[in-house]
């Protein structure tokens, strides 16, 4: 008995091994196998008045608020100051930061620094870098008129990718504080699956 069940273990090792040798040579699976879709965390957006920057979002757009309007100074005694160095270098002292989040958790962060009540965003969409973000809502129209009355502005007629056929709808805004996104009536992938192009 106990002759049998050593042959069976030897068995089983040489079995293992002779596996393991024919597949060292194979490719890794790790490095055959595409990447994974990454999932998106936040976006960042710097303001002149935070204070009013989240008034806007969370009573017009609907975002609620993870972090209130939070002071951040310069120094190297927290790991919150250290990286905001390695990120802004040095000399910016102080800023404001707010977080809020999205109706589908996505991270919408909000900055206010000294310098920036003085500088006013760019439209330029034909230079190199982020051009836009947008946001999805099915009542297009309703959204428009909210975000004008509260100081923003509508940037062209809202429009229909399929007139007469399938109600996708699209419209680029400016919020009160100059910056341009796009409000998508349905998602992104639908919108794009049905050939929004063609």
């Amino acid at each position: 008995m106990n002759k049998m069940y050593v042959l069976v273990v030897l068995a089983f090792m040489l079995t293992t091994l002779g596996y393991s040798q024919k597949n060292s040579t194979e490719p890794n699976l790790n490095e055959i196998v595409k990447p994974y879709p990454k999932t998106f965390s936040h976006i960042g957006i710097t303001v002149p008045n935070i204070e009013e920057a989240v008034k806007f979002y969370t009573e017009v757009m609907g975002f609620y608020v993870i972090m209130e309007p939070t002071v951040i100074k310069e120094e190297n005694e927290t790991a919150i100051g250290k990286m905001c160095i390695d990120v802004f270098g040095e000399g910016w002292k102080t800023f404001k930061i707010a977080h809020l989040a999205t109706g589908d958790k996505i991270g919408f962060e909000l900055f206010e620094f000294p310098v920036s009540k003085d500088l006013k965003p760019t439209f330029e969409p034909f230079r190199t870098g982020l051009f836009h973000f947008s946001v999805q809502d099915p009542d297009v129209e309703g959204l428009v008129e909210k975000i004008v009355a509260a100081g923003g502005k509508q940037r062209m007629p809202i429009r229909e990718y399929y007139p007469g056929e399938k109600p996708f709808r699209m419209c680029y805004v400016e919020d009160p504080f100059g910056t341009v996104f796009e409000i998508y009536s349905h998602s992104y992938e639908l919108n794009y699956s049905a050939g929004a192009y063609k």
